[in-house]
């Protein structure tokens, strides 16, 4: 296993962060993607050991960045429901923060709306709890799963992020582009920063920045690189030239 970085961009073209991917490096098929072997393996406690590996592996690299003199905003990670629903979940992520000494504010915890509702008074505790120590907390594939404007209004969290199904075809699905509108006013009114995955196209994020979208991630301004080739460069308009 191991973990590639994309990153993600402001609508000026300056990096505000990393989300860490982890991948299957098989030695017959090459990069498998997580899609095809993190279903099976929730299926078991094999998830909380790839979830294990994916934060240490993040908080080494910050730990290097900042060694190295560079500056990442942020890198996101993604938490499985198994690895969000342990009892030591908590005490894991402590653990993890002492022995790296890590500065917390780096680090953006994303979680799904399926894994909220399941037991929203312990998802509350659990945030509340976690972001005492400067963690941030994203809803990723925000509008695919069980939407509530109920659980936005209870839970401290700091950012949205819109499926990329949703991005996909916005320019010419008018059912799309009134979604995407309407999570990023949405999530403008109730101050939360939003990032539209699946960006592939200039059309796209001309779109997305014309009705108020101010983070993006996709192959347009980047794909998954392994950790020796991110970078800390404030923009990247040759990249996308």
């Amino acid at each position: 296993m191991v973990v590639h970085y994309q990153p993600q961009y402001n609508a000026r073209y300056e990096l505000i962060g990393y989300e860490a991917l982890i991948r299957w490096a098989h030695p017959e098929h090459g990069l498998i993607s997580p899609s095809d072997f993190i279903p099976v393996a929730e299926e078991s406690d094999l998830i909380l050991e790839i979830g294990d590996k994916v934060m240490r592996d993040v908080c080494k690299q910050l730990i290097r960045a900042n060694g190295s003199g560079s500056d990442i905003p942020q890198i996101s990670v993604n938490i499985s429901s198994r690895q969000f629903a342990h009892l030591n979940f908590i005490d894991w992520v402590y653990s993890i923060l002492d022995e790296t000494g890590i500065d917390p504010n780096k680090l953006v915890l994303e979680i799904t709306e399926g894994m909220i509702i399941k037991n929203l008074d312990r998802t509350i505790s659990n945030m509340q709890t976690l972001k005492k120590t400067g963690i941030r907390f994203s809803v990723d594939d925000f509008g695919t799963g069980y939407s509530s404007l109920a659980y936005l209004k209870q839970l401290p969290i700091d950012e949205l992020k819109i499926d990329r199904s949703f991005v996909c075809d916005l320019e010419n699905d008018q059912n799309d582009a009134a979604i995407v509108d309407t999570i990023v006013a949405m999530a403008r009114h109730l101050n939360l920063e939003i990032i539209a995955e699946g960006v592939e196209r200039k059309e796209q994020l001309d779109w997305l920045v014309e009705c108020g979208c101010n983070g993006f991630q996709g192959y347009y301004f980047g794909a998954p690189v392994p950790a020796d080739e991110i970078h800390s460069k404030n923009d990247v308009t040759e990249v996308c030239d």
